[in-house]
C-alpha cells in the first residue's frame, strides 16, 4: 500500500486485484488471475437468481461474468446465445435487459 506525499497517486492491493487512483480521482482496476465466471457461480447467487439463471440457460443464455466488488454484493451479468444482448440478474430473480451498469471496453 502506498500514498504519494501530494496524494496524487495511491496504490494498494488486495489478494487478486490491484488498484491505482490517478489525478482527478479516477480509478483503474486490473484483475489478476480472476476468471470472469468462477468455477462455482451458484455460490454468488441467491435462490431467486439461481432459478432464473437455470431457466435462462435453457433458453440459450449464459453467464458472461460476475462482478465481485469488495464489500458489495456480486453482480451477475448474462448474455444471449448470439452475444448481442447483456442483462443483469437482479437480486429478486428478474433479468434486467436494460441494466444501468458501466462496462469497460475490451
Amino acid at each position: 500500500m502506498g500514498l504519494s506525499r501530494a496524494g496524487v497517486i495511491i496504490k494498494w492491493r488486495n489478494k487478486n486485484v490491484s488498484y491505482r487512483q490517478q489525478k482527478g480521482g479516477s480509478m483503474e482496476e486490473k484483475r489478476k488471475g480472476i476468471k470472469p465466471v468462477p468455477g462455482d457461480p451458484l455460490k454468488y447467487m441467491n435462490e431467486a437468481q439461481i432459478y432464473t439463471y437455470q431457466r435462462m440457460q435453457a433458453d440459450g443464455w449464459h453467464l458472461k461474468f460476475i462482478r465481485r466488488p469488495l464489500f458489495q454484493r456480486p453482480v451477475c451479468v448474462m448474455t444471449d446465445q448470439e452475444k448481442t444482448a447483456l442483462a443483469v440478474l437482479e437480486e429478486n430473480g428478474t433479468l434486467n435487459k436494460h441494466p444501468d451498469i458501466q462496462l469497460r471496453s475490451a
